[in-house]
């Protein structure tokens, strides 16, 4: 087991890039250090859909699950390793701030890492995004990147 494990939100673009490339060298610098990638894809559980359309959700959340390991995770997992640092990947379904916050609780991670603008960047700067409700409501320290 490591001694000291870090959560990154990767979200696909620029910004999870950013925070990926950061807390690799932070795991680098920490030595004993185990890195968990998570790509959350939102997903709500109480949108209104026809009969026709919850027969198929299953196979869909499936299908993206499987399309967002293979897109998003596995190469940054695949990058990371090659750089020398223990490394799992996690692709879920939810609330991305819920599920980075309660990941890093889970396993005891010393921080979570994510980038300040995601690509929804302007509903986030709206409505409020991932980053802000980290920031307010993180059981762990943050660590924004920009």
């Amino acid at each position: 087991m490591t001694a000291s494990t870090i959560v990154v939100g990767l979200d696909g673009g620029e910004a999870g890039a950013r925070a990926l490339d950061f807390a690799t060298k932070q795991a680098k610098l920490i030595g004993d250090c185990e890195l968990k990638l998570v790509y959350v894809i939102e997903w709500s559980p109480f949108s209104f859909q026809t009969s026709e359309e919850n027969d198929q959700r299953h196979k869909r959340r499936e299908e993206e699950l499987a399309l967002a390991r293979e897109r998003i995770v596995d190469p940054a997992v695949k990058k990371v390793s090659e750089d020398g640092v223990t490394v799992q990947g996690i692709v879920k379904h939810g609330d991305v701030a819920d599920i980075l916050d309660d990941l890093a609780k889970k396993h005891g991670a010393q921080q979570i890492v994510v980038g300040r603008v995601g690509l929804r960047g302007l509903k986030e700067r709206m409505f409020g995004g991932v980053t802000g409700r980290l920031a307010v409501a993180s059981r762990v320290p943050l660590t924004i990147i920009p």
